[in-house]
């Protein structure tokens, strides 16, 4: 991907939080693996979500993110991984190579499913 991100700060943050607590975050998909899943909607519309990010990283801000790749998104709340994020069209590619470039996830912490 030749664009370049300049995204400074994706995690959440508690100003009420413990101040020690602070270096101890792991990254995404340390522990479990990020889903990135193909929905077909209607006709030849689908939607991509992306499932299981860790809480550490600030849903809204990665959508922001997500929609420099000309995409509409939301964050919705899925029964079994929490926070999902949902993006129109099948960006399943672009969202792979983007969660690699911000660090946010390695390769292999990377499922993806659909068609």
């Amino acid at each position: 991907m030749s664009k370049n991100f300049a995204i400074q700060d994706l995690h959440s943050f508690n100003s009420f939080a413990d101040a020690s607590k602070g270096d101890d975050l792991l990254p995404a998909g340390t522990e479990d693996y990020i889903h990135i899943g193909i929905q077909q909607r209607n006709g030849r519309k689908t939607l991509t979500t992306v499932q299981a990010i860790a809480d550490d990283y600030d849903k809204k801000k990665l959508v922001k993110a997500f929609k420099k790749l000309a995409c509409n998104g939301t964050v919705i709340e899925h029964p079994e991984y929490g926070e999902a994020i949902q993006l129109q069209d099948d960006q399943r590619k672009n969202i792979c190579q983007l969660l690699v470039e911000l660090g946010l996830a390695k390769d292999n912490q990377l499922k993806v499913h659909g068609f």
